[in-house]
C-alpha cells in the first residue's frame, strides 16, 4: 500500500471514529430525554397540589396545581418574545393573591404582539376572583423581566378555566416527544460508513 493510501485510510478512520462518537453522544442525549420525559409524566399523573404559603419549588415543580385567589391585574407584566405557531406575541404573567396572604405568578397564556414586546393589557382581563388549575413551572435562567421575588418560587402555566373571549390563548399540554436525537445519531453513523466506504473505493480506484 502506498504512503498516500495509508494517509487516506488513517484520516478516514479518524473521521469515522469522530462521527461514531457524535452518534453515541446523540443516543446518550436521547436516553436522558426519555428519562426526563418519564419523570415529568409521572409527576403530572400525581394528584394536584393546592397552592399555599410555603409550598416549595421542589415540591411543586412540574406538578399540576390548583389555586384560589384574586388576580392583581395592576401588577401584571409580560414575558416578551413568546411565539405561538410561528406568530409573535407575549405571555401575560399575572399575580394571583391567595387567601393566606401569599401570591403566585400565573402564566395566563399567549396574546399576539407585532413586536413580541408591547401589548394592551386592558383587552385581556378575566374575572378578578379565580379558581385555577395549571402546571407549576420554574422560570428558565435569564428571565429577569419576570422575576419571582416576593412570590412563591414557581409560575403556574394555566390550563383552565378557558377564557370566555378565547384570549389569552392557553398554552398546549406538554408533549413527551423524543426530539431529533435518534435521527441525528443515524446521520452520524451513516457519515462514518460513507467516509470508510468512500475512502476504500478511492484507494481501490487509485490502484
Amino acid at each position: 500500500m502506498q504512503r498516500r493510501d495509508v494517509t487516506l485510510a488513517i484520516g478516514a478512520v479518524l473521521i469515522a471514529a469522530a462521527c461514531v462518537r457524535l452518534g453515541i453522544w446523540q443516543l446518550d442525549r436521547l436516553s436522558q430525554r426519555r428519562s426526563r420525559n418519564a419523570v415529568f409524566a409521572a409527576r403530572l399523573a400525581l394528584p394536584p397540589l393546592e397552592v399555599r404559603r410555603g409550598l416549595s419549588a421542589d415540591s411543586a415543580r412540574q406538578r399540576r396545581v390548583t389555586a384560589r385567589g384574586v388576580y392583581d391585574f395592576a401588577a401584571e407584566r409580560t414575558w416578551a418574545g413568546r411565539s405561538f405557531e410561528g406568530t409573535p406575541g407575549v405571555a401575560l404573567i399575572t399575580p394571583l393573591r391567595l387567601a393566606d396572604g401569599s401570591a403566585v405568578l400565573v402564566d395566563r397564556g399567549w396574546v399576539y404582539s407585532p413586536d413580541a414586546f408591547h401589548v394592551d393589557h386592558s383587552g385581556y382581563r378575566e374575572p378578578d376572583s379565580a379558581t385555577i388549575r395549571g402546571i407549576a413551572m420554574i422560570l428558565p435562567r435569564g428571565r429577569g423581566d419576570v422575576a419571582v421575588s416576593g412570590f412563591l418560587p414557581f409560575v403556574i402555566e394555566l390550563e383552565s378555566p378557558e377564557p370566555v373571549s378565547g384570549l389569552p390563548r392557553r398554552w398546549p399540554a406538554p408533549g413527551f416527544d423524543n426530539g431529533p436525537h435518534l435521527s441525528y445519531a443515524i446521520q452520524w453513523f451513516s457519515f462514518a460508513v460513507i467516509v470508510l466506504v468512500g475512502t476504500a473505493v478511492m484507494i481501490r480506484k487509485g490502484r
